[in-house]
């Protein structure tokens, strides 16, 4: 795990200074290399091969090829077999030279050769165009400026801004924030600077022009049918997975919540090996100490249930307030959610003990574990039944739902902030609600009306995953160098999970696709494929999400933070962007608790505060 910069130009003080804007990602070696035309630099996060022989930037045998690489490569040893069958000679046990090697054998198609998590570039010193790639699922991140033929790279947005670049606000990037909470690729708040997308590489060459090719995406192959063979595949394919992401030269832990998923890998884990580090995180001073703490207590119960050496860490809401700030810097752009800061501070504590975990991203996005799932489809069920929006106020749920189409529209009502809060505050001429066609044509170009849930949960994988769960993922990790892995998002798992009927992912036990009270019962096939890794007290236990106390920061310790943020007198570049006595009215409704407003509330700070640090 690393930090990867480069540009199509010769500034060896500017490389220092994009190499020093991602140090934290790679602490324990720093590389350069400059060719006729190319400038390319690296931070090494040492975790296979530990000498100097994985130092980077890394050139072939016959210094043909030049590589800067950020991630891991699991089956590396595989591709190294063949590749020496093929007559190539090796110098180090690094994944990264064999990717060296395999480029040289196949080209761009040595892509598909690879398990694993990855952004990287390769130079061809003779002809001197660069190849930049980003792993399938969009792990390992990877932005670049582009404008007059000039090209910048880096895993980190700052770095590219330690250059002199024309990237001013996006307000096509602002509207869509405003109402996901975050901003999808390939764009980012800033004009002119792009994330690449997951599953994509770009061709550069010497001159500056781009192409960008799409080399992998989840086929819509026919479902999958019988139920034990599935459960067969999917133990012996997540046990592979949880293996393969063991390889490492430095310990390994587990970021352990209360849910099944991470309870999975735990388990997994412990059969592998003689000694398992898990780490969890607990909320001090709230009143409702039961629901914040329920995962926190659950996985205490798991731990001893494993044996293994457990880690605690008990936030305190001063914590949050104290490293609010850092969070931004780390997060690159502005990306809403409470619980950035608590994923950074628990990342910081595992420093201590380990240098890798494996997390359970990805889990309730391939096996239906999130309501919006069972809720669409019982909407799908129940769209033209009489009286059906009887039994959606039933169950808690407004019925408006039942009468969105499959597509963008029932995509943006789980997910979309309410049009008329977004223009509360959002001043109109500002305010261009682009989000529609943006979702259409990105993800919803063709619908399938036959089963719309499968397509919900697959447009997750391609857009919430890596542009909001993963990219925190990591940002807050390698804040302090923690490697971070994803068993569950391994390839082979990703496509396995899109064939698996929803039928044997979201069950039911009451009327229709579920009953009065019961709400929703997900992750049915993943229960019953890994049962022998989940106790009792975990797989009887019903999904009872993550909570933050963020509301009440917003009440007591963060509420001078939020009016001084929420002022048009913060920031004079931002002045004239919102309505900010409508938000300071917001936040006196949400203190005196006559409305719940933690997610606007907290998007315009995080905005307000990322743009004090990246745009002034």
């Amino acid at each position: 795990m690393c930090g990867i910069n480069g540009f199509n130009f010769n500034d060896k003080n500017a490389l220092s200074k994009m190499n020093k804007a991602t140090t934290h990602r790679g602490p324990d070696d720093v590389g350069e290399f400059a060719s006729v035309v190319w400038s390319l630099g690296h931070n090494r996060l040492s975790i296979i091969d530990l000498s100097k022989a994985g130092h980077q930037p890394m050139k072939s045998a016959e210094e043909k090829f030049v590589i800067v690489f950020n991630g891991e490569i699991y089956n590396f040893e595989d591709v190294k077999k063949e590749l020496l069958s093929l007559g190539h000679v090796f110098k180090s046990k690094t994944d990264t030279e064999v990717i060296l090697n395999a480029y040289a054998q196949w080209g761009p198609k040595c892509l598909q050769k690879f398990n694993g998590m990855f952004a990287l570039a390769i130079l061809n010193t003779q002809t001197e165009e660069l190849f930049v790639a980003r792993d399938r699922i969009g792990i390992k991140p990877l932005y670049y400026y582009h404008k007059d033929n000039k090209f910048i790279f880096s895993s980190e947005a700052k770095a590219i801004l330690a250059h002199n670049v024309d990237a001013p606000l996006n307000y096509e990037s602002l509207n869509i924030y405003l109402r996901l909470l975050y901003v999808p690729s390939p764009l980012t708040m800033w004009k002119n600077i792009f994330k690449l997308e997951p599953a994509h590489y770009l061709l550069v060459n010497k001159s500056g022009e781009v192409k960008k090719t799409k080399y992998w995406e989840i086929k819509n192959d026919s479902l999958l049918d019988d139920k034990e063979q599935i459960k067969r595949e999917v133990h012996d394919l997540l046990y592979d997975s949880v293996q393969k992401r063991l390889m490492s030269d430095r310990p390994v832990g587990v970021f352990l919540s209360g849910g099944i998923d991470s309870t999975i890998i735990t388990g997994i884990m412990s059969k592998l090996s003689d000694h398992v580090n898990t780490f969890s995180i607990g909320f001090q001073d709230t009143e409702e100490s039961e629901k914040y703490n329920n995962d926190f207590l659950l996985a205490r119960k798991t731990a001893e249930h494993f044996n293994t050496e457990h880690h605690e860490y008990i936030i305190r809401p001063q914590d949050i307030l104290d490293n609010l700030e850092k969070t931004i810097y780390h997060m690159d752009e502005p990306i809403s959610n409470h619980i950035q800061t608590v994923n950074m501070l628990l990342a910081r504590y595992a420093t201590d003990f380990v240098k890798v975990v494996l997390g359970g991203d990805g889990g309730d996005e391939l096996f239906g574990g999130y309501e919006r799932y069972y809720y669409n489809a019982m909407i799908e069920k129940l769209r033209f039944v009489p009286g059906a929006g009887f039994v959606m106020k039933a169950l808690g749920k407004s019925s408006e739902k039942l009468h969105t189409e499959p597509g963008h529209a029932r995509y943006m009502s789980f997910f979309a902030q309410k049009e008329g809060v977004v223009a509360s505050f959002l001043k109109s001429h500002n305010n261009f609600d682009v989000l529609p066609e943006f979702l259409s044509k990105r993800y919803f170009d063709v619908i399938d009306k036959k089963d719309f849930t499968r397509q919900f949960m697959r447009t997750d994988i391609q857009s919430w995953i890596p542009d909001e769960s993963l990219m925190r993922s990591d940002k807050m990790s390698m804040a302090y160098g923690l490697e971070q892995r994803v068993p569950f998002l391994d390839h082979r798992l990703v496509e396995l999970a899109d064939r698996i009927p929803v039928k044997y992912k979201l069950g039911s036990k009451g009327f229709l696709f579920g009953s009065v009270g019961k709400h929703y019962e997900g992750k049915i096939i993943l229960r019953e494929a890994m049962a022998e890794y989940l106790p009792d007290f975990v797989l009887n236990q019903p999904k009872w999400g993550w909570f933050s106390p963020a509301a009440k920061w917003v009440r007591g310790p963060l509420k001078p933070l939020m009016r001084e943020v929420l002022s048009s007198s913060y920031c004079a570049g931002t002045s004239d962007l919102f309505d900010f006595t409508a938000l300071q009215k917001m936040l006196d409704d949400h203190i005196a608790k006559k409305s719940y407003c933690l997610n606007t509330l907290w998007s315009v700070m995080t905005f307000q505060l990322w743009y004090s640090k990246f745009m002034k």
